[in-house]
């Protein structure tokens, strides 16, 4: 078995039967789907086994709910394949994706390749690296929102380079696939990326997903571990855009109006000395009640102009 496609899957009932049969339809001949069913309370569950009923490549494993990063690691223990690709329940694989990454990881020895991806809407994710690139530009861009490219679905990757990197804390339950990629990063494998695209994602799928005060504190003790890993040159460059990430944290508790957490969060942070490009810099500067309202501003100037695209 060459290749194992790991999909988490809680309550999309309305999405896991068209996610499956997408990936069945894959050139590719050498790969298998596990589908978690990580205590869905709808028939997600029994969906996938009516569909596993009728196709030996497809394999469910039911489990109670553990949330989405367990559900992965229980899918990789469960793999059968060389490598593993990850699969969002609600979204699905472009045609040929499953053999243009497993014959580029092959030619280039990787321990990962990233592919992009496109929207329902028609609309495709920039190509923003091409070739072998170095891990530590990635962490910075994942770190400070300005990835522009697949973080963790839209990748190969060698399973043995996983091992570890499962183990978010299940109170993480927003950037929990950076957080992976992240630890993956942090090992310096050899990343290739391809502008194949490889991935249907469904952007703009409601959620009710909510940072607290005690989720950011905790995501950002475990960055702060990961950077210390690096050399002191490059542990320099992963701390300024650790700053950046905070500041952006910092900004989201305002522009959700959650005034509380934000003057707390903002009372823990020590970026006095760090080159912050103007705006958050401003937003940091300004009295938590100023800076609510410049976010909110930016924000929905943001959205008015991208609506207008």
């Amino acid at each position: 078995m060459e290749i194992s496609v790991i999909i988490p899957v809680y309550n999309k009932a309305e999405y896991i039967a068209d996610c499956i049969r997408g990936i069945l339809t894959q050139d590719f001949q050498s790969f298998e789907i596990v589908a978690v069913d990580d205590g869905s309370t709808d028939n997600s569950g029994a969906i996938c086994d009516q569909l596993a009923a009728s196709d030996h490549r497809i394999r469910v494993i039911h489990t109670a709910n553990g949330g989405v990063t367990d559900a992965r690691r229980k899918g990789v223990e469960a793999a059968l394949g060389k490598y593993i690709a990850f699969v969002d329940a609600d979204d699905t694989l472009m045609p040929h994706a499953l053999k243009r990454l497993y014959d580029t990881i092959e030619r280039e020895q990787a321990d990962e390749v990233v592919g992009t991806f496109c929207t329902q809407h028609g609309t495709h994710s920039p190509v923003v690296y091409r070739g072998l690139t170095p891990t530590e530009p990635l962490m910075r861009a994942i770190m400070t929102n300005k990835n522009r490219f697949c973080v963790l679905w839209g990748i190969l990757f060698r399973k043995e380079i996983l091992e570890g990197c499962l183990d978010t804390p299940r109170l993480i339950i927003e950037g929990e696939d950076k957080m992976m990629q992240m630890k993956v990063l942090s090992r310096q494998p050899k990343v290739f990326f391809t502008d194949h695209c490889v991935y249907y994602y469904n952007i703009g799928l409601p959620n009710n997903r909510r940072q607290t005060l005690e989720r950011v504190r905790l995501y950002d003790e475990i960055l702060a571990q990961l950077i210390g890993q690096w050399s002191d040159e490059q542990r320099g460059r992963l701390r300024e855009a650790f700053s950046l990430h905070q500041v952006k944290e910092y900004e989201s508790f305002l522009y959700a109006g959650n005034a509380d957490a934000a003057k707390e969060y903002r009372k823990t942070l020590n970026i006095s000395s760090a080159r912050l490009p103007l705006y958050e810099r401003t937003v940091y500067t300004l009295p938590p009640t100023l800076a609510g309202w410049l976010v909110k501003l930016m924000k929905n100037v943001i959205l008015k102009l991208y609506q207008r695209l």
